[in-house]
């Protein structure tokens, strides 16, 4: 199909393409091309029984009854993925490990569903997303992509040759964007605490959901930050205009902000749009200890559902739940503490928002997600724990100081 004389996306007919079970993937986020994803769903009484594979979804294009004709995977259970918990299998990668699972074929992928825009030289560019993009488009047997003037022009590891596209559609007027949600006080609070143990001239990991928009908004007052992270949203460009980002220390990749992906409104996107102080980059390259290692001070910020008093970190499930990811978390982590001078904090409100669990718990429900003899700062409402080189007797003490009042007795109690 011509790039010249595309079809609406929603004319799109899955019957020429698909071979029974085939699995079926697209980028995360709003990098999901909307108009394709929705005619499969559309279309799926006409198709054979197929798998597909997706990371963190934003829309609504998926809903639960759809597992009667698909076999779900995805790498979590994030954002709109959670209402499909129960009927989507979970596969639990670090982020980093992604681009060489599709290209081994550990995670195959038959037919890569894609949003582009095209540049002036003829290359296109996938906009919003690279994380692990060009390694499922160059796994695929076919690729599908939806031609999108809305989306930002971007470089590095978000351009792909229009020779890699086997078929062109037009995209619908249908668009996943994400908007930056409000935090609450108690994020506001613990996002406070943050902002105070990072010092100006940092490089920052930021992801996207509440605590990461309080911890942003709280470090408006920092100077020369740099920014080396897997996806930013839109309180990134409150931190660029006040002149809080300016990427000047960051020892590699200096002036300019590193991300996978871009996970905002159209503000963002339009701020992204032919913009060379960002640049896109695989997961193999946000993600990689390598390349961390290079950057000067980087702190990481990452959260979690619960923290057990030894330390260990469970970012996945919740009351019988999958609810977060693996994700990039122990990537990250750990990555941090190989930078000259970098830091890893996980940032966390003491209880659930109703008050009556305490996140900082005597063993975990769920999951290790990342392993105590990685973690480093613990940060909540109440203070920060610092566990580097401490003893369990002592991380066990230092938790307890910073959960929430209420449970500190019975934390004790367990402790002893």
């Amino acid at each position: 199909m011509n790039i010249s004389t595309p079809i609406p996306a929603c004319e799109f007919d899955f019957r020429t393409i698909v071979r029974p079970g085939d699995t079926i993937s697209w980028p995360q986020a709003i990098g999901e091309p909307l108009g394709l994803t929705q005619r499969l769903v559309a279309q799926r009484a006409e198709l054979p029984r197929l798998r597909l594979f997706f990371g963190m979804s934003s829309s609504r294009t998926l809903l639960p009854e759809h597992a009667e004709s698909f076999e779900m995977t995805a790498l979590n259970g994030a954002g709109s993925n959670r209402r499909l918990t129960g009927k989507t299998s979970i596969i639990p990668s670090h982020v980093s490990t992604v681009p060489a699972l599709l290209r081994q074929r550990a995670i195959p992928v038959d037919i890569a569903l894609i949003r582009v825009r095209k540049l002036a030289d003829g290359s296109l560019s996938t906009g919003v997303i690279a994380d692990y993009t060009q390694a499922l488009i160059a796994a695929a047997r076919c690729v599908v992509a939806e031609i999108d003037e809305r989306m930002p022009r971007t470089g590095q590891d978000a351009i792909i040759p229009a020779s890699a596209v086997h078929h062109f559609v037009t995209a619908g007027p249908d668009e996943v964007l994400m908007p930056d949600p409000e935090p609450t006080p108690v994020e506001n609070a613990v996002a406070a605490n943050v902002a105070a143990f990072i010092p100006d001239g940092a490089t920052i990991q930021l992801g996207v959901g509440t605590m990461p928009v309080a911890v942003a908004r709280a470090l408006a007052g920092h100077r020369d930050l740099g920014v080396h992270t897997g996806v930013f949203s839109d309180a990134y460009i409150a931190l660029v205009e006040s002149g809080a980002i300016t990427n000047a220390l960051k020892g590699i990749d200096v002036g300019v902000s590193v991300t996978g992906g871009l996970f905002g409104s159209r503000a963002l996107l339009d701020h992204a749009d032919n913009n060379p102080a960002i640049q896109l980059r695989s997961t193999e390259y946000t993600h990689s200890p390598l390349v961390m290692a290079q950057l000067h001070a980087l702190y990481s910020i990452n959260s979690a559902l619960e923290i057990d008093l030894t330390g260990q970190v469970n970012a996945e499930e919740a009351g019988g739940r999958y609810l977060g990811a693996v994700g990039g978390q122990a990537d990250f982590v750990r990555g941090a503490q190989l930078s000259r001078g970098g830091r890893s904090i996980l940032a966390l409100p003491s209880t659930t928002p109703d008050g009556k669990i305490s996140r900082i718990v005597a063993r975990l429900s769920g999951p290790v997600t990342t392993p105590r003899s990685d973690v480093d700062a613990v940060i909540t409402e109440h203070g920060v724990a610092e566990l580097r080189g401490c003893s369990l007797p002592e991380r066990t003490r230092r938790l307890i100081a910073i959960a929430h009042p209420d449970f500190r007795t019975e934390l004790n109690a367990a402790a002893r």
